[in-house]
């Protein structure tokens, strides 16, 4: 064994970090042996140097993160910051000045993803992300490595643990969305503003990132249709139950049937019970992936948390340091396919549409003559009402979502449609 320690620096010591220096100490023989050479923790960079940090030697904390990452001495930079600036900057930089980066930052590798593997790669430099995406559960390498001579079609998936939480509450207990988002923010699994999960925003960069990799093709956040999942109700949960269903916020990115193009979105959905998603529970991750050869895959673990990141990081930290003493570097960007990726309105799949229309005659005739003029085909339709309201709720076969859409926006304007109460896509099946 070398015994020249490898030196890392870690940017940011908050939930993350703070557990990834705990077991780079605690674990110190296991990852030497390992790694063939120690790592030693030679600065942490954090904003408020005060703070009490135990296992941490004060006189390794800095405030100066740039100074830290310029040092000619460090081989691997750890980045759990988060956000676009300055963990950009900090990464750039430190691949200029001889370090490889191990980062759990989504957000960044969603937006900037090709560029900083461009950097990476002018450097001769290694850029790995498993903790960015699912947590502890390995997805990234399998993706880029295990199933790199394979064909991906699919990958479809629950990727965030808060709205698993709250969706699966309203499922179990039949509470309301607010009632069930209150509950994951006492339990610590929402945060005081939980917009980045609730709202899809979380799952977007992650989607962005799982599309880009299984389908070797440059997809940015912005290509990715989001769709929060603050508007699901109890009646959506009831109506799911009805069709043997439940509702998942889902990750969905796949290769259209001619293969051609991709698409990435983030929204809820409607998933039979017999799929295996269906029965992930609480604040759990799963990520079902499809291909030619392997065929269907599905990875099941926690996805966040501090010691579950850690642990993806602790991973790809032993890898490159591997790699740092072979002298050579890992799997970088793959975008060679360079598939076109196409809009939301390409998407087809099934619907569940639930109106609040007229009780009186000829209703269900005038919505099934609106489905029928946009191409729309309708699977099963069930209707109740009484006192001149009613309820009308349709499946659709497979269709477009540009087709669906423009069904919506024609059964608005009729007179005995008092208003479109619910629009569920109908995943899995």
């Amino acid at each position: 064994m070398r015994t020249r320690p490898l030196k890392v620096a870690l940017l940011g010591c908050g939930v993350v970090g703070s557990e990834v220096a705990r077991i780079m100490t605690t674990h110190a023989d296991d990852l030497a042996a390992r790694i063939g050479a120690p790592v030693e923790l030679a600065g942490v960079a954090v904003r408020r140097p005060d703070r009490v940090r135990e296992g941490i030697d004060q006189a390794l904390v800095t405030t100066d993160a740039t100074a830290l990452v310029k040092r000619g001495d460090i081989d691997v930079v750890v980045e759990v910051i988060g956000g676009i600036e300055p963990a950009r900057t900090l990464i750039t930089t430190a691949f200029e000045h001889g370090a490889s980066v191990v980062s759990a930052n989504k957000a960044l590798l969603a937006q900037d993803g090709a560029a900083l593997h461009a950097v990476a790669e002018e450097h001769d430099k290694d850029l790995y992300y498993e903790a960015a995406v699912a947590g502890a559960i390995p997805l990234i390498r399998p993706l880029r490595e295990s199933l790199a001579g394979d064909k991906i079609n699919r990958v479809m998936g629950i990727v965030n643990g808060t709205t698993n939480f709250i969706l699966d509450k309203m499922d179990s207990t039949g509470a309301g969305y607010q009632e069930a988002l209150d509950e994951a923010t006492a339990l610590g699994y929402a945060e005081a503003d939980p917009t980045a999960d609730v709202e899809g925003f979380d799952a977007a960069a992650k989607a962005a990132i799982l599309a880009g990799i299984a389908f070797h093709t440059r997809v940015r956040l912005d290509d990715v249709y989001r769709e929060g999942m603050t508007e699901v109700t109890a009646a959506d949960f009831a109506s799911a139950k009805e069709m043997g269903c439940t509702i998942k916020l889902l990750a969905i990115c796949e290769r259209a049937e001619d293969g051609a193009s991709v698409t990435a979105r983030v929204h809820p959905a409607m998933i039979p019970l017999s799929h295996p998603l269906a029965s992930v529970r609480g604040a759990y991750n799963a990520v079902f992936v499809e291909s030619d050869a392997a065929g269907q895959l599905m990875f099941y673990g926690p996805g966040a948390g501090g010691s579950p990141t850690a642990s993806a990081v602790l991973g790809d930290l032993v890898a490159v340091c591997r790699n740092r003493l072979s002298g050579a570097t890992g799997p970088g960007e793959s975008a060679y396919a360079a598939l076109t990726v196409s809009p939301m309105g390409d998407v087809v799949t099934r619907y569940h549409i639930s109106l609040d229309v007229a009780d009186k005659p000829g209703v269900l005739a005038q919505v099934a003559t609106v489905f029928a003029e946009h191409g729309v085909s309708i699977d099963t339709v069930r209707q109740s009402g009484k006192d001149g309201e009613a309820s009308l709720v349709v499946v659709t076969h497979r269709a477009s979502d540009a087709a669906l859409t423009g069904t919506v926006e024609a059964l608005r304007k009729l007179d005995t449609v008092r208003g479109v109460a619910s629009i569920m896509r109908v995943e899995g099946e």
